[in-house]
């Protein structure tokens, strides 16, 4: 009997703790709001192509992990890079890292949103950017891998402009250059309701 009520409340924890994180699983076509203290960006996720990355990127998003983060790398004409630093410039802790998936027909094209990752084409975790110009050379070839897009900006072009030509430097602390100068915040990030 004991090994029975144990066994239940094991499986209500991992069903609470599932349902706390409900990552819209049966939507294939998910959507998120990024509130900035530039303005509101709306993203249209496409799990038919980006499966894998778009449930590590929801996780992230569900989860809290990417409000109060800042976008810290910013080249007009190329991306606007965020979701791993905090506004101190700490970098933030992050999960395993994924499978790439830039072999799934998306193109790093004007306004689509993708995975940042190291020169390991398998490092993704939570750092994503958004294309502000149209970034064919970070598609795949038949010899290297590329950068997996798994969406696109439905809303909010304008701020996504807006960001890409805000005044950046090298910044000390971190040693990179195209660092804002004045903070650009990801207030929060939100997985809106299902239509």
């Amino acid at each position: 009997m004991f090994r029975w009520i144990s066994a239940l409340l094991v499986l209500c924890a991992s069903y609470s703790s599932w349902a706390a994180i409900d990552i819209q699983p049966d939507s294939l076509y998910p959507q998120v709001e990024f509130d900035t203290s530039l303005g509101k960006i709306v993203v249209e996720l496409d799990r038919t192509r980006a499966p894998i990355t778009v449930d590590n990127f929801l996780t992230y998003v569900v989860k809290g992990e990417y409000n109060n983060t800042i976008f810290h790398r910013v080249i007009s004409d190329f991306v606007v890079q965020g979701g791993g630093l905090n506004p101190q410039l700490e970098e933030l802790p992050a999960g395993k890292p994924i499978v790439n998936e830039s072999g799934n027909g998306l193109s790093n094209s004007m306004g689509t949103i993708a995975m940042a990752r190291d020169n390991d084409p398998h490092t993704a975790t939570r750092q994503f950017y958004f294309n502000v110009a149209d970034n064919t050379k970070l598609d795949p070839s038949k010899r290297r891998w590329g950068y997996a897009v798994f969406g696109e900006v439905i809303e909010g072009k304008q701020v996504l402009e807006a960001m890409a030509v805000v005044e950046t430097t090298t910044n000390a602390k971190l040693n990179w250059p195209d660092v804002p100068v004045t903070p650009i915040i990801l207030k929060t990030a939100k997985l809106l309701p299902k239509k």
